[in-house]
């Protein structure tokens, strides 16, 4: 399933984060975009999406 955002960007990025399981990849990700960060997380094994809109003015 796609999102379709309707906004104009300057730059545009992905990252991608690969590593072994269990080296709280999935951590990163959800500090970065949601400001959370849980050490008691399970490893999980797959795909993870999300994203974070930042203005830099």
């Amino acid at each position: 399933m796609g999102h379709r955002m309707d906004h104009e960007y300057d730059y545009f990025f992905k990252i991608v984060l690969i590593d072994d399981s269990g080296v709280v990849k999935s951590n990163i990700l959800s500090r970065f975009t949601r400001n959370e960060f849980c050490l008691e997380s399970k490893s999980t094994i797959g795909l993870e999406f999300t994203t974070r809109m930042l203005q830099v003015i």
